[in-house]
């Protein structure tokens, strides 16, 4: 083979690949610079490249958000009654999205107060979180059909939970990175109204230190999906994969039957965790 004819047969390659991963990101929703920064970028695991803003915006009070809002990945962090970064229960948050909403292109500096609240279904694309404040997204929504999506970003910093599942209904978390966490994904263990909630996630990178990946309430019926869990930097596996509890409505902390698959709860087999 000539040096020119191997030179269009790397292009050939290339160009296939790239239209491969657009092609792909356009299956979950995603166009123009969303494909840049999640799909071309992740997942590369714990060297996965966190983007750039362009640009600050100081939020005083929360945004509300019908149909969809593009934050042209700016930087939003809260002023005033919003510039908490605490632990703090019932902090109002910088976006708040209607049923049906869509926020992409966002990063959520700090101080975060309490990141997002969804009100029901909702998605969330290329949304990334700094330093999560309370916690970075609670889905809210009370319907059993309601379905909430995440589809690319990450969180860092977070001293509790990431994700918050409050409400009824299921969410899907596929390409998301988190480092430096106590939970991923919870399902509300003391809520005053509870559900029986549904969690898939898929293409995760998990960097510790952390302390679990989900946690749900076998007594209500909830139920975690995991596979293609990558974890980075946990050689010890101290790092839960899938906590069952028995969850309450009363306030009281909810009590932890166990840990790990059990084809019930926590469906998943030991090959969808990988360590790195």
């Amino acid at each position: 083979m000539t040096a020119r004819t191997e030179q269009r047969v790397r292009h050939r390659r290339r160009v296939t690949a790239r239209r491969a991963v657009i092609s792909g990101a356009a299956a979950l929703g995603l166009t123009g610079a969303a494909i840049v920064t999640t799909a071309m970028l992740s997942p590369a695991g714990a060297a996965a490249s966190w983007p750039a803003d362009t640009g600050s915006k100081p939020v005083p009070k929360t945004i509300p958000v019908s149909g969809e809002y593009d934050g042209g990945m700016k930087k939003f962090y809260g002023t005033g009654a919003l510039g908490g970064s605490g632990q703090d229960e019932g902090q109002s948050p910088l976006f708040e999205l209607a049923d049906g909403a869509v926020l992409k292109n966002v990063v959520i500096g700090t101080p975060a107060a309490d990141g997002v609240h969804c009100k029901g279904s909702c998605t969330l694309q290329n949304v990334w979180w700094l330093d999560v404040g309370e916690d970075a997204a609670t889905f809210k929504g009370k319907s059993a059909s309601a379905t909430y999506n995440v589809i690319g970003g990450g969180a860092k910093e977070a001293d509790d939970k990431v994700l918050q599942f409050n409400g009824a209904g299921k969410l899907t978390v596929t390409g998301f990175q988190v480092e430096g966490f106590g939970k991923l994904v919870r399902s509300c263990g003391n809520c005053k109204t509870q559900y029986k909630r549904t969690v898939v996630l898929s293409d995760i990178d998990v960097t510790a230190p952390g302390k679990s990946i989900v946690g749900v309430n076998q007594n209500y019926g909830d139920t975690a999906t995991l596979s293609k869990i990558r974890i980075h930097g946990d050689a010890r596996k101290k790092i839960k994969t899938c906590v069952r509890f028995k969850g309450n409505n009363t306030g009281k902390e909810p009590t932890q039957l166990g840990s790990g698959p059990d084809g019930t709860a926590c469906r998943f087999s030991v090959s969808d965790i990988t360590y790195n």
